[in-house]
């Protein structure tokens, strides 16, 4: 089944050194790359098994920290930039090709959060985001924490098309709200005071999550929080890469 609007479709790693990320994530996550054949650029593929399910890219000059950041699937990037910025977003790379690949921007949420909007050039469907089962080395939860939650599920709901499916009470820390696009694809909730930003967060999914985090700190990570079981009784951590992306896991104990 092809992709609709309002998928997540794709998951980039803009790093200050793409070798040294390769070497990292490769183990943790038993990741493949290969070269995207960009001409003029160092974009390289990230797979798992024979799926494609993200990139890796150099900070441009002027970025201010190496970070993940998602693709969302759109009909229409052009006319969804257009209504992004109408209600109170912005865009920060305005909508371009790329050959034979498609058609994508660079935009934030009206809490300034980043993130990219693509028409893909094929009718081809993404596995990126494993949203029919849980697939090792796909992402599977996207988390959004933002300043305003109110503001941020009208934006999301609206230009997308997903919709709340519950919430659970984390007490002084709020609700977290959970999203549906089809599947549930992750949730939302208020940023914590110790987060330096509102962001997304893509939890990418290891087989066991205890040999991923001693393999995270044998390559030369640094894991702040974790693991913690979750509903559902897989376990969850966070971490940041050797370059300083942060970035979060998520699989079973054996």
């Amino acid at each position: 089944m092809a992709n609709k609007h309002g998928d997540f479709i794709w998951y980039e790693l803009m790093t200050s050194n793409p070798d040294a990320a390769q070497d990292f994530y490769g183990p943790v996550l038993d990741w493949s790359f290969g070269d995207s054949g960009q001409p003029g650029m160092d974009y390289r593929i990230i797979s798992m098994g024979t799926e494609g399910v993200g990139g890796v890219m150099k900070m441009p000059e002027g970025a201010s920290m190496p970070c993940w950041l998602g693709y969302i699937g759109v009909d229409d990037v052009d006319a969804k930039a257009a209504q992004i910025m109408a209600v109170g977003g912005s865009v920060h790379m305005e909508p371009q090709d790329i050959p034979g690949v498609g058609r994508f921007a660079l935009v934030a949420d009206p809490q300034g959060v980043m993130f990219y909007i693509m028409k893909g050039a094929s009718e081809g469907t993404s596995m990126a985001f494993a949203a029919d089962l849980p697939r090792p080395g796909h992402c599977a939860w996207n988390e959004l924490a933002t300043t305003d939650q109110t503001a941020a599920l009208d934006f999301y709901t609206g230009q997308f098309g997903w919709q709340k499916d519950g919430e659970m009470d984390m007490g002084a820390m709020g609700k977290y709200e959970f999203l549906r696009h089809g599947s549930v694809i992750g949730a939302m909730m208020t940023k914590t005071p110790d987060q330096p930003v509102a962001a997304w967060t893509y939890y990418f999914r290891v087989p066991d999550i205890d040999k991923a985090v001693v393999t995270v700190s044998a390559k030369g990570g640094r894991i702040f929080h974790g693991p913690s079981e979750i509903p559902g009784g897989d376990f969850i951590v966070n971490g940041f890469d050797p370059q300083g992306a942060a970035f979060a896991l998520v699989g079973a104990r054996s």
